[in-house]
């Protein structure tokens, strides 16, 4: 038996006054950014409830945690990489490395005490609804022990995030290599790279970031690249590291801060219009960044190197110093696709020898959102194989016949619309209404109808026919050409979407009657005697507004500012 199934609960809502809160059980795959901030706003907003992370590493903050190689940081401004309720007024540089990243989010756990909830070394490797109960068992190895253990919940939520798995190339011969071998997500920090012959696999974001850091270290690095990418700094966010009087400032003048992160916010949410295929901006912005490109690069690499597809279509990266570093003396690019890996070192497709010390591998990570273990959901079915072909989800949080079951940042999310970490609260404060609701009804089990997934990726699908995502580009964002990672809009289209919940998308059942939850007749005011049982009695009408249009404009400050978007033909830069 599970070790942690109650044997009575010992609740009865037919003698609770209306909306009691039962007792609930929530696991939460991961304590990184995302699951920190569940518990975050878990604990704010809830009580009466048991909480449990299991973090597969031995410290928390995820792929901040795993991700130690040169140069590794974040590809947005650092003041957009914090919760909206979370400001962090010394931040080293525009874009911080990942050491700073790790321990902002170290200190946001132990500044909420939040490690309570976290069990480190500890992996979810299986996870089973059970029907008649309600509930998911769910399977722990602890790394430390290798012993397994089962636990109950009432709700699942997966933080794992998807740049999480990583993966080796598929390359022949990559295990013959007799030298050192390295992926960016799996880094030894030990590694001495003085005098090295260094390969370099991969021009994605890490192989971008690590060019630059390993290059005058190496004695030579030959870097491998199948196809182009975009450089693309964007104006007013270009790297530099903040001055002593800049952070005082920050800290020490009220608004200054709030100031810069509310600009730098709004930089990146202008930036959609670019998104659009053949439009103005993306038009002058691929001109400008072409130009920009063949400046910096020898003409013989123009070619090969200066992408011809849109701006966005693959992940847009600031790459600090990565251009100069292919011009350094000791780098050679080495184009097209490599043939095979022998115990020395690389052959290209043209036959040619790349003997080598090292070999580094920033080939990123299993990006088809199909877990890494087996969630099994009602009549059986396995998320992984219902993803195969084609990863369907809700508003990138829920998918059909998986109930009480919530994912962060899943399928068609904004993982590249604009600001991400505002989203991923938007998606946990939707998920908190739907934990509220459980608590306080007599709810057995909820789940997207397939009806309703299907129309939104039938809408998804005719979207994105005029964005650059649907561009050749080869990159993460799709799956048997389809763009299965991105939201269909901007973030704050995004945001909008999620502040109300359409409840008519889901599937609701009940144990027993529905209205069970109304109890003995009494409200949950009058069985509060400190508080005010006139409340709702006022001088003037101080009441939300309840039409969107009105309750929008005084959510946004309407009329407050003046925002100038990209696209009246301005470029980003």
């Amino acid at each position: 038996m599970p070790n942690d199934i109650p044997t009575d609960t010992g609740f009865n809502r037919l003698e609770q006054p209306l909306q009691s809160e039962r007792r609930m059980r929530i696991i939460c795959l991961g304590a990184g950014a995302s699951g920190l901030l569940f518990a975050y706003k878990l604990q704010r907003s809830f009580s009466n409830f048991d909480l449990t992370l299991f973090e597969k590493n031995p410290d928390i903050a995820g792929t901040w945690y795993e991700n130690k190689y040169p140069g590794c940081a974040c590809d947005v401004p650092a003041h957009t990489y914090t919760w909206s309720f979370e400001p962090k007024a010394d931040w080293s540089s525009v874009y911080a490395k990942a050491q700073e990243i790790r321990a902002h989010f170290n200190h946001f756990a132990d500044k909420h005490n939040l490690r309570p909830y976290v069990k480190l070394n500890h992996e979810i490797v299986r996870a089973k609804w059970g029907e008649i109960q309600g509930t998911w068992e769910v399977e722990v190895l602890d790394r430390t022990t290798q012993s397994r253990s089962l636990h109950v919940c009432d709700i699942l939520i997966n933080a794992g995030g998807v740049l999480n798995s990583w993966k080796w190339p598929e390359i022949p011969g990559l295990k013959e290599f007799k030298g050192t071998l390295l992926h960016t997500a799996a880094w030894d920090t030990e590694t001495d790279l003085k005098e090295k012959r260094v390969g370099l696999i991969g021009n994605g974001s890490s192989g971008i970031q690590i060019l630059p850091s390993i290059q005058p270290e190496a004695k030579t690095v030959k870097t491998f690249i199948r196809r182009p990418t975009w450089i693309m700094p964007i104006q007013g966010l270009e790297q530099r590291l903040y001055t002593d009087e800049e952070k005082a400032i920050f800290e020490n003048k009220p608004g200054a801060l709030l100031e810069l992160r509310k600009k730098q916010e709004t930089t990146l949410n202008g930036l959609f219009p670019m998104m659009i295929r053949d439009s103005e901006v993306q038009r002058k912005t691929l001109a400008h960044m072409s130009g920009q490109m063949r400046e910096r690069l020898p003409s013989e690499l123009h070619e090969k190197l200066i992408p011809t597809y849109s701006i966005g279509c693959r992940r847009i990266t600031p790459g600090v110093g990565y251009l100069e570093s292919l011009n350094a003396k000791n780098v050679e690019i080495v184009y097209g696709n490599i043939d095979r890996i022998t115990e020395t070192g690389i052959v290209g497709e043209d036959g040619r020898s790349h003997e080598l010390d090292i070999l580094i591998c920033a080939t990123g990570f299993n990006t088809s959102y199909r877990p890494r273990f087996p969630v099994i959901g009602k009549y059986g079915k396995n998320l992984a194989d219902e993803w195969a072909q084609e990863p369907k989800s809700y508003f990138g949080l829920a998918a059909a016949h998986f109930p009480n079951y919530f994912m962060i940042a899943g399928p068609n999310s904004p993982v590249t619309n604009g600001p991400l970490l505002s989203a991923i609260e938007a998606q946990m404060d939707y998920i908190l209404k739907f934990v509220n609701r459980w608590q306080t009804e007599n709810i057995h089990s909820f789940a997207p109808t397939e009806e309703a997934i299907q129309d939104l990726i039938d809408f998804k699908d005719e979207f994105m026919k005029k964005t650059v995502w649907v561009d050749d580009c080869n990159g993460w964002y799709h799956q048997n050409g389809k763009v299965t990672a991105i939201w269909p809009g901007s973030t704050l289209h995004y945001l909008e979407t999620l502040s109300a919940v359409r409840y008519d998308d889901w599937h609701f059942k009940y144990t027993g009657n529905r209205f069970t939850y109304l109890g003995n007749g009494t409200s949950q005011t009058e069985n509060d005697p400190t508080a005010d049982w006139a409340y709702y009695i006022t001088e003037q009408d101080d009441s939300p507004y309840l039409g969107n249009k009105r309750a929008r404009q005084v959510m946004n400050k309407s009329g407050s500012t003046k925002n100038v978007a990209f696209d009246g033909g301005d470029i980003p830069f």
